[in-house]
């Protein structure tokens, strides 16, 4: 099991006692509308089905090709978010992700600092050497918080998803993070 620390936050895999944290971080439209496979309202049975998923198709050891962290206030335990590594390819050493917060605990930098750490893992425990990202068009603090580790926009996917949330038709933008590019913060 992996488990990373920041000051504030643990960054930790999903366990069954998130179901209800987890819930009430995905049920706030002002979350799940920039998150394209979220649906809202976000149920407890969601909460269930995405737990059970995590638990049950991570790969371990060499051969994983994704980390989903609950992202854990040290202080009180609460998750208050999600952050992931996706579509890990070992020969090219690159993945994708992303992170969301719980719109109670937004703008306290608590995102960033998750990000942060799980940017720290990707180049320097899992040694990849490109990260790529995205986010929907409407969301600038999104892409704010990614410039301050060093990530470039690289293009924009037309119509690339609808989000489950609002159930519109999303352009995404494609973010890129080289590791010689990286600002650490």
């Amino acid at each position: 099991m992996y488990r990373l620390e920041t000051d504030r936050l643990v960054l930790r895999e999903w366990k069954q006692e998130d179901i209800h944290d987890l819930t009430e971080g995905l049920n706030h439209l002002e979350v799940s509308k920039w998150l394209a496979f979220v649906p809202f309202p976000y149920t407890e049975e969601d909460a269930k089905t995405w737990i059970r998923y995590n638990i049950d198709n991570d790969i371990k050891g060499d051969k994983r090709n994704s980390y989903h962290f609950a992202i854990e206030l040290k202080e009180n335990k609460k998750v208050i978010g999600g952050v992931s590594l996706d579509k890990i390819n070992q020969f090219q050493r690159t993945a994708s992700g992303g992170i969301w917060i719980n719109a109670n605990y937004q703008k306290l930098g608590l995102g960033t600092e998750a990000f942060g750490k799980r940017i720290e893992f990707a180049f320097q425990e899992l040694k990849l050497r490109r990260l790529e990202n995205g986010y929907f068009d409407g969301n600038p603090s999104s892409l704010k918080m990614q410039e301050k580790f060093g990530y470039k926009i690289e293009g924009k996917r037309r119509k690339a998803f609808i989000c489950m949330a609002t159930n519109e038709i999303m352009d995404e933008n494609i973010t890129g993070l080289l590791k010689e590019e990286w600002i650490k913060g």
